[in-house]
């Protein structure tokens, strides 16, 4: 007999999991898929933040009229209102149903990314604490692991508090250090399983908690089993067909299909095909080969559509070689670095052509507009100082501080960091015009000497003084650069995923090409075009609508299924 579940849901990030959730506690069987052999999507490896404006927490007084006044002013694009509206009046209720839960998220005062704005606030991001990860038994080192590099050390999880800590080196900064690294090695019935750190932060405190309501629940992840096809028939979708080991198999779905497979960025076929300007699968930062766009491939053979396919959510990246082995590369976020003072970013024509300390999807639009104009883009330069070296990162060279040049290998100086004594030697060293950039670095040391950018305003906004050095003044975003020797690290045009998908309507349905709902196929996340259009509206505007539109599919395919129960369609009765 043919394997049946009343839903089967495709991924295990944020928005798998929480439709999953929602969809087992309203009474229904459920079937998480996973073509990794982890568990945990890019959610995992993800800062964890989620954005849920009127969110209710904390008696912070943010409304609905607000948040709407926020998002009509900064989206773009032709934008679903009901959708969009959607998000606004159900994240509270998710909120309130995760709290019960025992998941309890907290507001941090991080700026919106328009944060000069009408309706703009600081309070719309959320995170969760540092979670046990032992309380998920066996399944633990099961999870997605976050990336080495974003661990002290490439080894010890630290909480945000303990993050900016040793990050900026604040008082108390060397007793943070020594908690983490005691924290880890008193840890020792752990050490002789693995040597990840059982202390979950970010993404995985947010997957973590969710896995274990889900184990509670009975709820399986199947883990290596990878969708080929969506079965279809008679106008609607009935299962899936799915492969484990190369050996294939059909699944039959009751009641509906959710998709939270993540978006196409690890597909350059994909990306070639939709993206305005040449990107490589390599730019972006999320899991290697994790987001490849089979389900979007999937959907669209049985008449989805898609939207907002041209864009991703900016970031930008650098690359540079493996510590343990130079020939293999990684690559690294950039994502605050590009905007920090003491630092220039110039096209390959020597040109500015940003704010450098706006919010990195604009940094990203940024540098596609360039590129279209100029053909100069996609990499530019990030030039920088003695003194940012020493108190900033420039992607994966972390500060001097910490990594002095000495410890930088031979072999990745003029290819991966260019070095020189003075600017116009640099300029020669990364084929730029000296005179130009010698032009533009005294430019930009005017500038910061009398704390405002003429040109493009660098450091005028909240957020962008959020992210600069509070030390620097007049203009925290900008400092003087002119003590030697001066570097400069190529930054590419990365991305955290693609932010367009199959087109959905407000409540996760996903819409063949004359906008009508296909039966019994939802999607949510990345896999799914964003509700903000082509915009980016603050720290966490992938998770929070990936988790919100979860949860909607799941009430939708609820109250679909106890409708078919008492019209007779089926012999499911009991949802509660």
């Amino acid at each position: 007999m043919a394997e049946t579940h009343d839903v089967i849901v495709v991924g295990s990030g944020s928005a798998g999991m929480t439709a999953a959730l929602r969809a087992r506690d309203l009474g229904l069987d459920v079937l998480i898929v996973e073509k990794a052999h982890k568990y945990g999507g890019t959610s995992a490896t993800s800062g964890g933040v989620a954005w849920i404006p009127n969110h209710g927490l904390g008696g912070g007084g943010d409304t609905r009229e607000e948040t709407l006044t926020y998002l009509h002013a900064v989206t773009e694009g032709p934008l679903d209102s009901e959708r969009l509206e959607a998000y606004v009046d159900t994240g509270a209720e998710m909120l309130r149903y995760l709290g019960e839960l025992g998941i309890n998220f907290m507001p941090m005062p991080w700026p919106d990314y328009f944060s000069e704005s009408p309706g703009a606030r600081a309070d719309r991001s959320l995170v969760l604490s540092m979670w046990d990860g032992a309380k998920l038994g066996e399944d633990f080192t099961l999870m997605r692991e976050q990336y080495p590099r974003f661990k002290l050390f490439n080894r010890y999880a630290m909480n945000l508090e303990e993050t900016f800590t040793i990050a900026a080196r604040s008082k108390g900064w060397k007793r943070a250090l020594a908690r983490v690294v005691g924290r880890y090695w008193a840890d020792r019935s752990t050490r002789k399983i693995t040597q990840r750190d059982r202390w979950l932060t970010s993404g995985a405190a947010l997957m973590g908690p969710l896995r274990e309501q889900l184990l509670a629940k009975g709820v399986e992840i199947r883990l290596e089993t990878k969708l080929d096809k969506l079965l279809h028939a008679d106008g609607r979708v009935t299962g899936v067909r799915v492969s484990k080991f190369g050996t294939a198999h059909d699944i039959e779905a009751r009641h509906g299909v959710v998709i939270c497979a993540g978006g196409f960025e690890w597909s350059q076929a994909l990306r070639d095909r939709f993206y305005p300007v040449k990107t490589s699968i390599w730019w972006g930062s999320t899991p290697q080969g994790a987001n490849a766009g089979e389900a979007l491939i999937a959907a669209e053979e049985i008449g989805a559509s898609t939207q907002y396919t041209d864009a991703g959510w900016w970031a930008p990246t650098m690359i540079m070689p493996s510590r343990s082995a130079s020939n293999f590369e990684e690559t690294h976020q950039a994502v605050f670095d590009v905007g920090r003072p003491y630092s220039v970013c110039v096209n390959r024509n020597g040109d500015r052509f940003v704010n450098e300390s706006c919010s990195y999807d604009l940094f990203g639009k940024a540098m596609v507009d360039d590129q279209l104009k100029t053909g100069a883009n996609t990499p530019c330069w990030l030039v920088f100082d003695k003194t940012f070296r020493a108190k900033f990162t420039a992607g994966g060279f972390l500060p001097s501080a910490i990594m002095p040049d000495g410890a930088i290998p031979v072999d990745w100086w003029g290819h991966y960091i260019f070095k020189a004594q003075s600017i116009a030697e640099l300029a020669k060293a990364i084929d730029l015009d000296p005179a130009k950039l010698t032009g533009v670095v005294e430019r930009m040391n005017s500038y910061a000497n009398k704390g405002e950018d003429p040109e493009f305003a660098r450091g005028s906004s909240g957020y962008d003084r959020g992210f600069g050095d509070p030390t620097v003044k007049p203009n925290p975003c900008l400092g003087a650069i002119e003590k030697a020797p001066y570097y400069a690290v190529p930054i590419n045009l990365g991305d955290l995923g693609t932010k367009g998908g199959l087109k959905c309507d407000a409540k996760g349905r996903v819409l063949d090409g004359g906008d009508q709902p296909i039966a019994g196929l939802y999607a949510a996340g990345n896999a799914a075009g964003s509700p903000f259009g082509l915009c980016y509206p603050g720290a966490g505007a992938t998770i929070g609508p990936a988790m919100v539109f979860g949860y909607i599919a799941a009430n939708e395919i609820a109250k679909r299924a106890t409708n078919a129960d008492l019209s007779g369609k089926t012999t499911k009765t009991a949802l509660g």
